[in-house]
C-alpha cells in the first residue's frame, strides 16, 4: 500500500505529464505565435500543484478547454485615408472565456497587432479578470492600424469601419471592449458613436473608456497605473517597505505610465525616468508629471521634448536603456518582453528592489526568473495591472444602474480591489507551496474561480 507523500508524488507526476503534452499540444497547434506560446507556458507551469490536487481538472480537460478561444473573429478593416486612397487593416477580436461573465479586455490598434499577441493578451486577461473578482470573461482585441500620424478624420473613417464588422459580435451582456495602446478617448467616441448609429440603440454598456460625458466613469483613466502602484504597494508594506524614500523609474509615457508616476510621487517616491518609443529621459531632481501629462496627452509629442523644459534632464535615444538607471522600484509600463534577462540582470546588480508590471507580459521568462532568484518582489502584469479591466467592470455597473460615483468612491473601491488581488494571491501562493511568488500565486487565484465555473456548466 502507497503512503500519502508516494501518492502525491504520482499525482504531481501525472500533471506535470499532461502540462508538458498539453503544451506540446498548443505550440503544434498555433504555430509562430510566440507570445502566446509564452504566456501558456508561464501559466502552465504554475498550475501543476493545483491539477495534482484536483485531478478533476485534468479528467474534466478544464485546460485544455481553457487554452482554446472559445471564438477567434478576424477581418478586413477598409478605410480611405485624407488622399483619398483606400486604405486596408486586419481586425481581430478573441473571445477567450466566458465562465464567469461577458468577454472583457481591450481594443489595441499598433502595427505589432496579430493573432499571437491578440491570443496572448485575451487568454492572460481570463485570468486577470477572475482576479478582481468582478463577473467578467476574458477577451482582447485590435487592429494593425497606426492612429500615430494620422488625421482625426482618418481615425474616424477606421474606426467607423472597425465597428460596422465588430458590431456583429459585441454587446453589454456578450462582450465589452474597451481601450488599450492607441486607443484612448478619441478612438472609444469613435467607436461607440458608429455601435449607437448601426444599432440604433444607446447601449452605455457596451464600450468601456468612455467620456465622462456618455457614460464614462470618474477614475477610469488613472486606473491601471494607480492599481499597479497600490498593488506593489501591498507587496512593499508586507516587508515593512515602502515607496517612500524610493528612487523609480517607469517606462513607457502614456496613460498607464503617467498615472504610476502619479500615484507613485504622491506615495513619496521621486521617479527619476520615463520613455517612449524615440528613447528615455532621465531628471535626478525627480520627473515634472505636469509636463509629461502635457506633453503627451496635450499636445502629442515626444519625450525628448521634455528636456527643452528642463535642460538639466538627459535624453538617451534608446528606450530599452532605461533599465540600465538605477533604482529601487521599477515599473514596466509600455509593453510586452520589454525587460528581458540582461535588463534584468542589471537591475539587479543596480539594487533593485520591487517590479510591478504595469503593462501586459513585460518581462519575459528568463527575466522573471531573475528577479525570482535574486528575491526580487515580483508583482506579476495580470495581478499587478488588473486595475484597468477593475475599474471598467465599476464603469460597467453604473452602467447598467445608470448612475454615477465620485472619483473618491471609484478609487476606494480601486485599492479594496487590488488588495483583495494582493492577499488573494498571496493565499494561493502559500497553499501550493510557493509561498510569497505571486506569479504562481495569481496564476492559481485567476485559474481555480473560472475552472470551477466551467466544471460547474458542463462540457461546453
Amino acid at each position: 500500500m502507497k503512503t500519502l507523500e508516494e501518492v502525491q508524488d504520482i499525482h504531481m507526476e501525472s500533471a506535470k505529464v499532461y502540462v508538458d503534452e498539453l503544451f506540446e499540444k498548443v505550440q503544434q497547434r498555433n504555430p509562430n505565435e510566440a507570445e502566446f506560446h509564452q504566456a501558456v507556458k508561464e501559466v502552465f507551469e504554475s498550475l501543476i500543484p493545483v491539477l495534482a490536487k484536483n485531478p478533476e481538472y485534468i479528467e474534466q480537460s478544464v485546460l485544455d478547454r481553457m487554452v482554446e478561444p472559445e471564438r477567434m473573429i478576424i477581418f478586413r478593416v477598409p478605410w480611405v485615408d485624407d488622399q483619398g486612397k483606400t486604405q486596408v487593416n486586419r481586425g481581430f477580436r478573441v473571445q477567450f472565456n466566458s465562465a464567469i461573465g461577458p468577454y472583457k479586455g481591450g481594443l489595441r490598434f499598433h502595427p505589432s497587432v496579430n493573432g499571437s499577441i491578440v491570443k496572448f493578451l485575451g487568454f492572460e486577461q481570463i485570468f486577470k479578470n477572475s482576479l478582481t473578482g468582478q463577473p467578467i470573461g476574458g477577451g482582447k482585441g485590435g487592429s494593425d492600424f497606426d492612429p500615430k500620424g494620422k488625421s482625426d478624420v482618418e481615425i474616424m473613417r477606421f474606426c467607423q469601419s472597425f465597428m460596422a464588422e465588430l458590431s456583429k459580435h459585441i454587446g453589454p451582456y456578450t462582450d465589452v471592449p474597451a481601450g488599450d495602446i492607441g486607443v484612448g478617448a478619441r478612438e472609444i467616441g469613435y467607436l461607440f458613436g458608429e455601435y449607437k448609429k448601426i444599432r440604433g440603440t444607446f447601449e452605455a454598456g457596451v464600450l468601456t473608456g468612455k467620456a465622462i460625458g456618455y457614460g464614462g466613469s470618474l477614475g477610469r483613466k488613472e486606473a491601471t497605473g494607480y492599481g499597479t502602484v497600490y498593488f506593489v504597494d501591498e507587496m512593499l508594506k508586507a516587508q515593512k517597505e515602502s515607496f517612500d524614500g524610493s528612487t523609480v523609474v517607469v517606462s513607457g509615457s502614456g496613460n498607464v505610465s503617467i498615472y504610476a508616476m502619479e500615484k507613485a510621487t504622491q506615495l513619496g517616491a521621486k521617479v527619476v525616468a520615463c520613455s517612449d518609443s524615440s528613447g528615455y529621459i532621465y531628471d535626478e531632481n525627480g520627473i515634472d508629471i505636469d509636463l509629461v501629462k502635457q506633453l503627451k496627452e496635450v499636445e502629442s509629442k515626444r519625450i525628448h521634448e521634455y528636456v527643452e523644459t528642463h535642460p538639466e534632464a538627459v535624453f538617451v535615444a534608446n528606450h530599452a536603456d532605461i533599465w540600465s538607471v538605477a533604482c529601487d522600484i521599477a515599473l514596466p509600463c509600455a509593453t510586452q518582453n520589454e525587460i528581458d534577462k540582461e535588463a534584468a540582470e542589471q537591475l539587479v546588480a543596480n539594487g533593485v528592489k520591487a517590479v510591478g508590471e504595469g503593462a501586459n507580459m513585460p518581462s519575459t521568462l528568463d527575466a522573471i526568473d531573475v528577479f525570482l532568484k535574486n528575491n526580487v518582489l515580483f508583482a506579476p502584469a495580470k495581478a499587478a495591472n488588473a486595475g484597468g479591466v477593475a475599474v471598467s467592470a465599476l464603469e460597467m455597473a453604473q452602467n447598467s444602474a445608470r448612475l454615477s460615483w465620485t472619483f473618491e468612491e471609484v478609487d476606494v473601491k480601486l485599492q479594496n480591489i487590488m488588495r483583495d488581488i494582493y492577499q488573494n494571491s498571496m493565499e494561493a501562493s502559500v497553499e501550493y507551496g510557493a509561498p510569497g511568488n505571486l506569479v504562481v500565486g495569481a496564476n492559481i487565484a485567476g485559474f481555480t474561480k473560472v475552472a470551477d465555473a466551467m466544471v460547474s456548466q458542463g462540457v461546453i
